[in-house]
C-alpha cells in the first residue's frame, strides 16, 4: 500500500474490489466524486534484432556507471587475484618471447645462443644482475606459491574468509623468502 500512496492511487484502490465470475476475476469500480481512472491501450510492434540492439545500447547510455574498484578499500583477496593474473601473464610473455627469439633470430642471421647470452649477462654490472634476478624471481615465486594456494582450495581446504586471509599472508611470506633465496643463488 506504501507504493500506492506514493503514486496517489489509494482512493482508486479503495474503491475497487475483485469479484469472481465463472472462475475469472474482474474488478468492480464504485463511482466516486473525486477520482477517475484513465486507461490506455498498450501498443507493441515487432522489431528486427538490429533495432533491439540499438535500443539496448541507447538504454545503456542512460544507466549510471557502477563504482570503480578504486573507491573500495583494498583487500588481500582481490589484490592477490589481480597480482596472480599479472604475474602469470608477465611470465608467459617472457617465456614465449625468449623462446620465439631463440628460434626465429637465427633465421635472420642473428646469433642468439646460450653462450652469447651468458657473455651478455656476465658483462653487466652487479646491481643490474641483482635487479634483474629480483624482477624475475618475485613474480615466479608469487605465482608458484599462489598456485599451491589454489590447489589447497581445490582440495576443499581454507575456503572460509579467515582461511583465505591465512593462505594469502602465507603466500606473501613464502614469496618474500623464496625471492631472497633465488636472488642469492
Amino acid at each position: 500500500m506504501m507504493s500506492a500512496r506514493g503514486l496517489g492511487l489509494s482512493p482508486a484502490l479503495r474503491q475497487s474490489t475483485l469479484v469472481s465470475r465463472r472462475g475469472m476475476w474482474t474488478a468492480l469500480s464504485f463511482p466516486s466524486k473525486c477520482s477517475l481512472i484513465s486507461q490506455r491501450g498498450v501498443q507493441t510492434e515487432s522489431l528486427p534484432p538490429s533495432a533491439s540492439q540499438e535500443i539496448l545500447n541507447a538504454q545503456r547510455l542512460h544507466r549510471p556507471s557502477s563504482p570503480h574498484f578504486t573507491i573500495y578499500q583494498p583487500q588481500l583477496t582481490w589484490l592477490g587475484s589481480i597480482a596472480n593474473r599479472i604475474t602469470g601473464s608477465a611470465l608467459s610473455v617472457l617465456l614465449y618471447g625468449f623462446s620465439l627469439s631463440y628460434l626465429v633470430l637465427p633465421a635472420f642471421g642473428l646469433s642468439f645462443d646460450g653462450a652469447q647470452l651468458v657473455d651478455i649477462v656476465h658483462s653487466l654490472p652487479e646491481w643490474v644482475k641483482l635487479t634483474g634476478k629480483t624482477f624475475l624471481a618475485a613474480p615466479f615465486a608469487f605465482h608458484s606459491w599462489n598456485g599451491v594456494r589454489h590447489l589447497l582450495w581445490d582440495s576443499g581446504k581454507f575456503l572460509t574468509v579467515k582461511g583465505a586471509y591465512i593462505t594469502g599472508y602465507a603466500v606473501l611470506g613464502a614469496t618474500a623468502v623464496t625471492t631472497v633465496g633465488l636472488v642469492c643463488i
